[in-house]
C-alpha cells in the first residue's frame, strides 16, 4: 500500500535516496540560518528587540542543517548537490518572496516594512514545515536513527510558527494589519506553486534513483498535483490565519543544542 510512511521508509532505507533527501533538507535549513543571521544584523534601530529573536530563529536553522548533516555521517555518506529545481528556497527567492540575498548582503538597515515582510514569509513557511516535520513525527519518533531528531526539529519548527504569529499580531496592533495580509496572500500563493514544483522534482529524482514503476510515479504526481488544487482553492487560507500561539515568547530564551541530538 503506498503511504506517506511507506514512501519515506523506502526513501530511508536506500543510502542515495537518503543522501539527497538529507542533502536537500540541509542545504534549505543552512539558507534559513543564513538569511536570519543577516536579518538580525540588520533590524532597523527602533526593533532591535526582534533582532535576539531573528538570531535564535537562525541558529535553530543552522543547527537543522548540522543534524541532517550528522544523519549523513552516520551513514558513511557524504552530501550531494542539490540539483536547482529542488531548491525550495532558492525559487521562493526568484519568485521574489522575502527578503532578496541581494538585498540582505549589503550593510544597510532594514525598512520597518522589510521586517514585516520576514515575518510574512516566515509565518508561511514555517507552517510548511510544522506540517512536515508533524507527519514525519507521527510515523517515525521512535525511530532509532532519526527519531531524535525529528523531535528536536518538530519542536523547533513549532516554535517558529508561534513566534511568528506572536510578532505579526504585535504589528498587526500597531496599524500594520491590511500590509500584513496583503504579503501573507502574496507569500501563501507564490509558496504552493513552488511547493508544487518541488514536490514534483523531488519525487522525480527519486523514482529514478529507486527505479519507480511509471504507475507508481504517476499516481504520485497526480498526489502531487491534486494536493495544489486543493490549496489553491481553500488549503492556503491556513497559511495567513494569525492567531494568539499557546506558547508566548517562544524564541526568547536559548537555542537547544544539537548536543541533545548526537
Amino acid at each position: 500500500m503506498l503511504s506517506a510512511k511507506s514512501l519515506f521508509q523506502e526513501i530511508l532505507d536506500d543510502d542515495a535516496s537518503f543522501r539527497l533527501f538529507c542533502s536537500i533538507a540541509a542545504g534549505g535549513e543552512s539558507q534559513g540560518g543564513w538569511e536570519n543571521g543577516r536579518i538580525s544584523a540588520l533590524v532597523p534601530a527602533g526593533l532591535r528587540e526582534l533582532a535576539p529573536k531573528v538570531a535564535r530563529h537562525g541558529a535553530d536553522e543552522d543547527k537543522h542543517g548540522r543534524i541532517f548533516n550528522a544523519l549523513l555521517k552516520q551513514r558513511g555518506l557524504e552530501p550531494v548537490a542539490v540539483p536547482y529545481e529542488t531548491d525550495y528556497t532558492l525559487l521562493l527567492e526568484r519568485q521574489g518572496i522575502g527578503l532578496a540575498h541581494d538585498r540582505l548582503s549589503r550593510e544597510e538597515p532594514l525598512t520597518e516594512r522589510d521586517v514585516i515582510v520576514y515575518l510574512a514569509h516566515s509565518r508561511v513557511t514555517e507552517q510548511r514545515a510544522s506540517e512536515q516535520m508533524r507527519l514525519l513525527l507521527k510515523h517515525f519518533a521512535g525511530h532509532p536513527t532519526l527519531g531524535r531528531a525529528v523531535k528536536m526539529i518538530s519542536r523547533d519548527e513549532d516554535n517558529h510558527l508561534a513566534y511568528c504569529h506572536e510578532e505579526l499580531l504585535r504589528f498587526a496592533r500597531a496599524g500594520h494589519g491590511r500590509t500584513i495580509q496583503s504579503v501573507l496572500r502574496e507569500c501563501a500563493h507564490a509558496e504552493i506553486r513552488v511547493y508544487r514544483d518541488v514536490s514534483l522534482a523531488v519525487m522525480s529524482h527519486m523514482g529514478h534513483l529507486l527505479r519507480w514503476p511509471r504507475a507508481k510515479a504517476a499516481v504520485l504526481a497526480a498526489g502531487i498535483h491534486a494536493m495544489y488544487a486543493y490549496e489553491r482553492l481553500v488549503g492556503w487560507r491556513r497559511m495567513v490565519s494569525l492567531e494568539q500561539p499557546t506558547l508566548r515568547d517562544a524564541l526568547g530564551g536559548q537555542a537547544v543544542p544539537e548536543s541533545e541530538f548526537a
